[in-house]
């Protein structure tokens, strides 16, 4: 078991975070390696293995480190007077700031999570239901009139439409050239742009 002080440990694994990070901005989940993450961070590549067993548990701390940020800035909506409409334009202009968050989301969930220790998983899920919470919290005040299960199923919808939002919004080249070549309609649009047309529809 590695022995630091907290702040070391703390550091050390914001580090190892913030170097995946970079590489995502360039490079593919399936490109990014622990080799190529050790390249970044300025202490040795074994370092990393007293933090992080592969790199699919570095992937899930910064896509933990994403929901936790964005909780945040559900908890700020809510510290407001907001009705459905209100929640709709907030909660569109909170995920136009994660990119990141939708980009972990659309993409390759089920190999971090496989591919983790369990007690990495755990607080993963904490951070995600949390984020949840604090969604349904607000809608608790944008939609007084809705029950508990009408409720758990706004959040539902809310979530899984959450779930596509990012490839929408970045369809590749090649993905908006299949379209056209298979007749299907592309119309280019944000993620702003898309969150708040789905959420205004699901928040009726």
């Amino acid at each position: 078991m590695f022995k630091g002080t907290p702040e070391l440990i703390a550091e050390r694994r914001e580090e190892i975070i913030n170097a995946c990070e970079k590489l995502y901005q360039t490079m593919s989940f399936k490109e990014i390696t622990l080799k190529e993450i050790g390249n970044e961070v300025p202490f040795s590549r074994p370092t990393i293995y007293n933090y992080f067993e592969t790199k699919e548990e570095i992937f899930l701390a910064l896509f933990e480190r994403e929901y936790r940020t964005w909780t945040k800035d559900l908890e700020n909506i809510g510290k407001k007077e907001i009705d459905a409409s209100k929640l709709a334009e907030a909660a569109a202009r909170s995920l136009e700031k994660r990119a990141l968050m939708l980009r972990l989301l659309s993409v390759n969930l089920y190999d971090m999570e496989e591919n983790s220790r369990i007690e990495r998983l755990v607080e993963f899920k904490k951070a995600y239901c949390a984020s949840v919470a604090a969604f349904d919290a607000l809608l608790q005040k944008a939609l007084p009139g809705q029950n508990e299960e009408e409720r758990r199923e706004t959040l539902i919808a809310a979530f899984e439409f959450i779930h596509g939002v990012y490839p929408y919004a970045h369809a590749t080249k090649k993905q908006i050239e299949a379209m056209k070549a298979a007749g299907v309609r592309y119309d280019k649009k944000s993620i702003y742009e898309l969150s708040l047309i789905g959420l205004n529809k699901i928040l009726k």
